[in-house]
């Protein structure tokens, strides 16, 4: 039974809309939390929104401020 919170790195970098070679070389930087089982590399969804979240810039209002108008 397959554990859906756990993504390849395919599968993550639809997630992240970002190449699978950006994820793969994010891994070997360290960039990104991942679980290794079996020889195999997985990422956790979670980890994935985190990043997403995490590059999240508030917008700007019209006076140049951040935040809401």
């Amino acid at each position: 039974m397959a554990n859906p919170n756990l993504l390849t790195v395919p599968e993550a970098s639809e997630v992240l809309r970002l190449k699978p070679s950006t994820v793969r070389s994010w891994l070997l930087k360290r960039k990104i939390p991942f679980v290794k089982l079996g020889g195999r590399v997985f990422l956790r969804l979670e980890d994935c929104e985190a990043m997403i979240l995490g590059g999240l810039r508030p917008a700007m209002n019209l006076n140049g401020q951040g935040g809401a108008a």
